[in-house]
Formats: structure tokens, sequence, C-alpha cells
């Protein structure tokens, strides 16, 4: 049974008092209607990744529809996943969603607690009810599973997962020639300062250049989960992570697939700082025909004169400390 996936990117907006803004009954942009007994739990603005969108701008257009407020994104602060059970007749299975979670602010004055979005609001994702709320008081609230955890509060039960040995499917979005895909990366560190990356391969995209280990993430699995099992299949290393710093957004409409057809590609990646605390020589002991041909260890003077993908040159021009 393969799960389908799909993107989503809320925003966390809290006031002085130490309020948090959460919405229930609006749309989130993935075509669920206002019945969806999910309808009925609050959680954080936002909603789905519209192919080609970045995350933040997708926060930009929740809040401005389902609320009625113009933000600004200041930062990325959680990247989680969850599975939502489908329909038992649903042959494609539980939904995985990667979930995208950044800090907003508000030019001007808040609104005050218990005000509703204006009338006419919506930009297509449909206004609904919101209310400005302490954890604490968030806790007598029914919660999305997500918006409880990241308010630190015990949620509804969780969802169905995966049958054992489901194969992790690709995120389609709309027709079999535009894809999304989620992946994570990490920005690895030894005590000395050195910066691991690693070989593409031959024979995939980007072939030839040095890339931050990590990568697409299996269906029901954490983003840290991913980018930690990565690390050990592309260099042998043992990693913990330190923070979330960013996320980043690809898209290519002029990509070529693995079958050698056009295919629009949209890449959502979030990037972790990582820590390697003992360090060893680089081993790829992922399977033989994988993307990565080689890993090493590389002093960040040694950097500019690498050929690296975008989202490592991005990454390397982050602050190490």
């Amino acid at each position: 049974m393969q799960g389908r996936r799909r993107i989503a990117a809320y925003g966390w907006c809290a006031d002085e008092s130490g309020r948090v803004l959460l919405v229930r009954g609006a749309g989130d942009g993935s075509g669920a209607a206002a019945s969806d007994p999910a309808a009925v739990l609050w959680r954080l603005p936002g909603g789905a990744v519209r192919h080609a969108e970045h995350p933040a701008d997708t926060v930009v257009r929740a809040y401005a529809g389902q609320v009625g407020l113009v933000v600004v994104v200041a930062g990325i602060r959680a990247a989680v996943a969850d599975l939502t059970a489908a329909d038992p007749a649903d042959a494609a299975g539980p939904v995985h969603t990667d979930r995208l979670v950044f800090d907003v602010t508000i030019p001007g004055d808040l609104p005050v607690a218990g005000a509703t979005p204006p009338p006419g609001v919506g930009g297509g994702d449909g206004p609904g009810e919101l209310v400005w709320c302490t954890p604490q008081e968030a806790a007598t609230l029914p919660l999305a599973s997500f918006t409880a955890d990241l308010l630190g509060l015990p949620g509804p039960q969780p969802p169905v997962g995966p049958e054992p040995g489901a194969p992790v499917a690709p995120a389609v979005v709309e027709s079999t020639d535009r894809r999304q895909r989620f992946a994570a990366y990490g920005l690895v560190t030894d005590p000395d300062g050195r910066v691991l990356l690693t070989l593409i391969a031959p024979g995939y995209p980007g072939a030839g250049l040095w890339h931050l280990p990590g990568g697409g993430t299996d269906h029901g699995e954490q983003p840290v989960d991913g980018l930690l099992r990565e690390l050990v299949e592309e260099s042998g290393q043992r990693g913990r992570v330190d923070r979330l710093i960013l996320a980043d957004n690809l898209h290519n409409p002029g990509a070529v697939g693995p079958e050698g057809r056009p295919l629009d590609w949209h890449g959502v990646r979030v990037i972790y700082r990582v820590l390697v605390d003992e360090p060893t020589g680089p081993v790829v002991t992922e399977q033989a025909g994988g993307s990565t041909a080689d890993a090493a260890w590389f002093t960040y003077a040694q950097l500019s004169g690498l050929k690296m993908t975008d989202v490592a040159m991005l990454a390397a021009r982050w602050p190490v400390g």
C-alpha cells in the first residue's frame, strides 16, 4: 500500500503576554471541506504548500486569507511530520504531511483576543474563527495534534500509522509530471570546525558536485530521523542535531525525471546544524548504485575551491558558532 504525501506550512504568532494565535474552521488550501472533522480542531494558521510556492509565502497567504492579517516571516521554528489515517476504502493509505512552522510577526498593534477576520477575506482558503490564548488556556480546547505538540500539550490520539513495509510514494501534485519532494539536510561539523560534504554520484542530478548530507525522508519518518539515517548511510558518521536553522525552496520546471521525461520539480528543504562529536574517516555505507559517490571533511578555507550544490553553498554561509 502506497501512502500519499503533502507539505504544509504554518505561522507561530505570539504577543508580549505569551498568547498564541490559533484558528479553526478555516480552509487550509488542501481542498478539505468545512464539514471535515478536523475543521473543529484549533491549530496554527497555515495550510498546504502549493506547487512552486515557498513555504514562507504559504504562511503569508494563509494569514491573509484565514485571519485577515498581514504578517512578516521571521524565521523557521520547527519541522515535524505526521500521518493522517485515510478512509479504509482509499488504497493510497495514510497521508504523510511534512509541516514547517515559522515564527511570524504582525506589524503594528495586535488585534484583541476573540477578534474575527473581516468579511470577504479568504483568498481561496476561507476565513474561520480565531482566538489568542496561552498554552494553559489552549489546554482546554480541542487541538490538532501538531499544534498541541508545539504548545507542549497532550493532543488527540495519534493517527493510524502505515502498514509495516509500506513502500515510499513520491509526492505527486496534480499530474505525474509535477512533483513535490521534502528533504532534510545537515550543516555537519566536527569539534575542529570542519564541514562534512558528500559527492553526488554519476547519473544523478548535480553529479560531481559536493552536497550536504541528507536527503528525502521516508513515508512516516520525522525530518530529524531521516537526516540522521542519511548521515550514516552517506558517510558512516553518527551525529546529534543542534538546531533547525533554515528552510529552502527549489523550483525547477525544466528538470528531467528518472525516466528521461520532463519534470516540473518542486523541492522543499530544511537544514539543521548537526554536530559529530567523534568524527571518523567518512565511508559511504548505502547500497551500490546510490546517489552518494564519496564523503569528506573540509576546512572552511577549502570550501572556496569546491564545486558545490546551491543548498550546500547556502548552508556554508551560515555562521557556525
